[in-house]
């Protein structure tokens, strides 16, 4: 049998069964990203003819799928926070976004460096790519559709710190490629990824995802819906939104991912209590579930076709630490004089899911600068995120409706 057919055939199933998945999570308590990595998994165990899955050795391509994958997914979580932004109401994803990533990556690098004893760059590296709370994976931990009733203090920090932060971890996958590339001649470059990478970067998405925001609001709200002039109607404006958006900043070397969520936020806060986010939400979350489906299939299928082949026990006890010490410290740390009460602040801690993002970094910075441990990194990265989805997937749901129970507030729009 043809192998394209069978793939697509597996594909079609696939996507199909998003369709029933947030039922199944919701009776079952086990997220969809747990069940379809294990069907990627049993899939290409016995069937040899679907398409290799190596992330490795097709990194551009893992480059930009994954990419992709992001800049649609951080579109559909800003356009569904009901939170309109200031310093104050956003004052937790903010911390998050700050003190708990950084932290998380210092102690994470440190942890590399001294435990694992890879190369400082490889290990700066690692604790870039593995601090962001992942946007594509954490469905079950983030909150609903826009213009809900209740408001969740929990669900709101961990979706508003999965979009923000991809842009910001970016910069430090920038800093590890600048140590890389570090020489007797070239001690500057440090100032110049700070200047650059890091602040003008930083800048140029926020101000270009503002203002790109605001011209797409009053085109949808104004323009079209006041005026008829112009005839936008449909959901797909918002993945289109997002991969314009996403390239405009690109050109002008702002963080794109940084725009995207700035941008969705904006639009979201304009015409705060229009119906018709929730067109732009649903049609974003209906191709990004396709897509997600699509991915964990594959990094299933690469988990028996050995992309954990260099993982060591101390690499994977290095892993555990992450998940179970590193990350939930350093969230208790950001959230401390917080109004949260403490279980909300462990649940937020706890539940910052790895996936997509890490293997973005990751595949990102090996194609701009070949790394001393780059099979090591893989195969770390994927034992992280692996641990994560199973940690996560097969608990959050639970927790969350406890939390949810306990916490929520019923809002009036």
């Amino acid at each position: 049998m043809d192998s394209y057919i069978i793939t697509i055939t597996l594909i079609g199933i696939a996507a199909l069964g998003m369709a029933w998945m947030p039922s199944f999570t919701k009776k079952t308590g086990i997220s969809d990203s747990f069940v379809y990595v294990l069907l990627g998994a049993v899939s290409y165990y016995f069937i040899d003819m679907l398409p290799k899955p190596d992330p490795v050795r097709y990194e551009d391509y893992t480059v930009h799928f994954t990419e992709f994958v992001i800049i649609i997914s951080i579109m559909g979580g800003g356009l569904k926070i009901d939170r309109p932004f200031s310093l104050k109401t956003w004052a937790v994803p903010l911390r998050l976004l700050t003190v708990t990533m950084v932290l998380s990556i210092f102690l994470l690098t440190m942890l590399c460096y001294l435990v694992l004893h890879f190369d400082f760059a490889s290990s700066l590296l690692l604790g870039a790519a593995l601090a962001p709370t992942d946007p594509v994976l954490a469905a079950d931990v983030q909150v609903g559709p826009p213009l809900e009733t209740t408001k969740d203090n929990v669900r709101f920090a961990l979706t508003a710190e999965a979009g923000m932060n991809d842009g910001m971890g970016f910069s430090f996958t920038w800093l590890a490629i600048s140590v890389a590339s570090l020489g007797p001649n070239n001690a500057g470059s440090i100032f110049e990824w700070f200047a650059y990478d890091f602040v003008y970067k930083i800048i140029a998405g926020i101000i270009a995802g503002f203002l790109l925001g605001k011209v797409l609001g009053y085109l949808i709200f104004n323009v079209s819906q006041k005026t008829r002039f112009i005839n936008i109607n449909d959901g797909f404006i918002a993945v289109a939104s997002a991969l314009l958006i996403y390239g405009l900043t690109e050109m002008i070397h702002g963080y794109g991912f940084i725009a995207v969520f700035v941008a969705a936020v904006t639009l979201r806060n304009y015409e705060f209590t229009n119906e018709f986010h929730k067109d732009l939400h649903n049609f974003s979350d209906q191709v990004e579930r396709i897509l997600v489906a699509i991915v964990l299939l594959v990094f299933g299928g690469s988990l028996v076709h050995g992309i954990l082949g260099s993982l060591t026990w101390t690499m994977a006890m290095v892993g555990i630490i992450f998940i179970f010490l590193i990350r939930p410290f350093s969230g208790v740390v950001g959230l401390i004089n917080t109004d949260l009460h403490i279980k909300e602040k462990l649940g937020i801690s706890f539940y910052g899911i790895r996936g997509l993002g890490s293997f973005y970094y990751l595949s990102f910075a090996i194609t701009q600068k070949d790394f001393l441990y780059s099979n090591e990194l893989w195969s770390i990265v994927s034992f992280i995120v692996l641990l994560s989805i199973i940690v996560h997937g097969l608990t959050a749901t639970r927790v969350m409706t406890k939390l949810e129970s306990k916490f929520s507030e019923e809002i009036v729009h």
